[in-house]
């Protein structure tokens, strides 16, 4: 589909980046403004031209062909502007920056790209051992929507000291097996959220992340 078509899509059920706002883990959106959105009552606000969206738009592509060549056991495929849907529940759904094969075992996985902006103590340290909160449950809603077996999450953290930029990549192996139990739980919220609010229109209770 065309972009214009796959925003347009995006509006009729809840994607990855939906996932964490809906357990009330996203620090910049709650669940009541993702449910304004998604009944219409208001529009989202168009990122697009922030210039941090706009670096990570452009630099995906290079970093999906740099995995290329770091992790030569994978095939790696990207198709733009597509949308795969939950076998059982098509308001759920994904939007991948690539897929995997593992030539080796034959098994299907997900390639995840992230590009932050270190500016605080604060961001570096959710980066530290782990992922942060969102990305975790934007992984494991795509693991969920695809029945996929794995995620690999590659994350390049860029710090900005007076010009002297550096840049720091980081590499995340997720097996499904390993986070079967959160994959439910976030199925269960999310389903609760379109099928008992969305659908009926009937505002949800407000989460808010602890900060």
């Amino acid at each position: 589909m065309t972009r214009e078509e796959w925003l347009e899509e995006r509006k009729n059920g809840i994607g990855g980046s939906d996932a964490a706002t809906i357990l009330g883990l996203n620090p910049y959106k709650s669940n009541v403004d993702l449910w304004e959105e998604k009944t219409g009552r208001k529009e989202a606000e168009d990122i697009s031209e922030k210039s941090y969206v706009k670096y990570g738009t452009n630099a995906e592509e290079h970093l999906r062909e740099l995995f290329k060549l770091d992790f030569p056991e994978y095939e790696v495929t990207h198709q733009e502007n597509t949308i795969i849907k939950h076998p059982k529940y098509p308001f759920l759904f994904a939007s991948l920056d690539g897929q995997l094969v593992d030539k080796e075992t034959g098994e299907l996985g997900i390639l995840e790209i992230k590009t932050t902006n270190i500016l605080q103590s604060m961001q570096k340290e959710k980066w530290k051992d782990k992922i942060p909160d969102n990305y975790y449950c934007q992984i494991l809603h795509y693991l969920n929507v695809t029945g996929f077996s794995f995620v690999m999450l590659k994350a390049q953290l860029k710090y900005d000291y007076d010009g002297d930029i550096r840049l720091e990549t980081k590499h995340y192996k997720i097996l499904r097996e390993e986070v079967e139990e959160d994959i439910k739980l976030l199925e269960e919220k999310e389903i609760d959220f379109w099928q008992n609010y969305v659908e009926k229109g009937k505002r949800p209770p407000l989460l808010l992340p602890n900060i």
